[in-house]
């Protein structure tokens, strides 16, 4: 028994006899991301609240990729290009935090998001539904469920390098590379979502149907409203932790639901249905929960639904055009 467990992890640790020379698609996409986001830190410098940061980061993340790059091609096994892959992964949380800083420069939307939620559905439901449907459990089951988005991703990255080794970098490239869109889209549209917005204009406004505009508020802002429900719960306080520190940013459309999207279409084309039926119920309730805890409006759910398709699949045209 030991032998044959033995024998599994071997696999791995062997080198590959038609190694990648080059950098992975999905690096690719990051560098020409870090390129263009360079680009604008460059051209609005004196514009930007921490520009010196911006640049150093951007540098820094840039020859991380070479290094393991390098590492790889020295040492180029199955598991070394997990951690390569791995490694931007952990670096996702530094480019979300990022696009504060870039969307910075544009006035804030939010007003416009809820005056889109107020014209289709004739309220907030990210008001109402924390306010109506507000419990213990409720809370709990929904807390965990946004923060199960992580380990969504994290599930079907595995089972592509377990039992789909030769489609994992595809797979991979499809996830990273719709990260990256949701990020240009967050720079671009800076909406921050209900828990920001509401805390900024006040609850009763909200509730008369008034939505100002606020402008610049955020650059100098970032209070925000606690999660609703039971503040005693693991899943409440592991969402406090998670969201703080947390700039006001990257709320329209979800990337929570169309990552989720994205992660569960994979889940789906790895014919795998234990992987997939696992993680419907957690991406399901993600939908749910999005609104519920106020990081989004509801129309950015269904926004982020509509993308995460779309990103699939241009993606994954992508990835078979360029045999990735």
């Amino acid at each position: 028994m030991v032998m044959k467990k033995t024998g599994k992890l071997r696999k791995y640790l062997e080198i590959e006899k038609k190694p990648r020379k080059g950098l992975m698609g999905l690096e690719w996409v990051i560098l020409v991301y870090t390129l263009i986001t360079l680009l604008i830190t460059l051209f609005c410098f004196t514009k930007l609240q921490n520009p010196d940061a911006m640049i150093w980061g951007r540098v820094r993340i840039a020859a991380i990729t070479i290094a393991m790059w390098i590492v790889y091609r020295l040492v180029p096994c199955k598991m070394m290009k997990f951690l390569r892959i791995f490694t931007q992964m952990l670096l996702l949380g530094w480019w979300y935090a990022d696009t504060y800083h870039i969307n910075s420069l544009f006035p804030n939307l939010d007003h416009i998001v809820a005056h889109w939620d107020q014209l289709l559905f004739g309220c907030q439901p990210a008001m109402l539904f924390s306010e109506h449907f507000a419990s213990p459990l409720l809370s709990e089951i929904l807390n965990f469920a946004y923060v199960s988005y992580f380990p969504i991703i994290l599930a079907v990255c595995a089972f592509y390098f377990f039992a789909r080794y030769n489609q994992l970098e595809r797979a991979c490239f499809i996830i990273v590379a719709s990260f990256f869109s949701f990020y240009l889209l967050f720079d671009l549209f800076p909406v921050t979502g209900p828990m920001y917005y509401y805390k900024a204009v006040g609850m009763d406004k909200i509730a008369h149907g008034i939505f100002p505009a606020i402008g610049n508020y955020f650059c100098t802002h970032d209070e925000m409203l606690p999660p609703p429900g039971w503040t005693d719960g693991i899943g409440y306080n592991l969402l406090v932790a998670i969201h703080r520190g947390e700039h006001p940013t990257g709320a329209f459309p979800s990337s929570h639901v169309g990552i989720a999207v994205v992660s569960m279409i994979l889940a789906w084309k790895s014919h795998n249905k234990t992987l997939f039926f696992t993680l419907l119920p957690f991406a399901l309730l993600i939908f749910f929960a999005t609104v519920y805890i106020r990081a989004h409006y509801a129309i950015d759910v269904f926004a982020g639904l509509i993308v995460g398709i779309v990103l699939y699949l241009f993606w994954n045209a992508v990835a078979k055009k360029y045999n990735i």
